[in-house]
């Protein structure tokens, strides 16, 4: 389950043990455990807990924003559905068709878009 996977990754990437992130909002070690390994949802005001101690968006815990990281290490959240996600990875399959779309990323979707009429 991807949200238990989200929680587990952030709580180890902020160093807590599932005791100490239970604590800090309001649950047991027992329900931390749950949500990670999917047998227990949050509660609506957990999950929004969590993201706030994660400094992170609903969304990217329910699997619906990545984190996308820009130039000089500054890291932004956008919303990028899994369907763009796989459109990506699919063209990515292209080196030569991919280079070349992002050679010029609007004459390319026009011309795709003119064949697909």
């Amino acid at each position: 389950m991807l949200i238990g996977k989200r929680i587990r990754d952030m709580r180890i990437e902020k160093g807590l043990s599932q005791q100490e992130l239970g604590d800090i909002i309001g649950v047991t070690k027992v329900s931390i455990c749950g949500y990670e390994n999917g047998t227990r949802t949050p509660s609506l005001e957990t999950f929004a807990l969590l993201a706030d101690t994660f400094g992170t968006t609903t969304d990217y815990l329910l699997g619906r924003e990545v984190p996308i990281v820009f130039e000089d290490t500054k890291e932004y959240v956008g919303s990028i559905s899994s369907d763009d996600i796989e459109l990506i990875q699919e063209i990515r399959h292209y080196p030569a068709l991919y280079d070349s779309m992002l050679k010029d990323i609007k004459r390319s979707i026009n011309l795709i878009n003119k064949k697909l009429r």
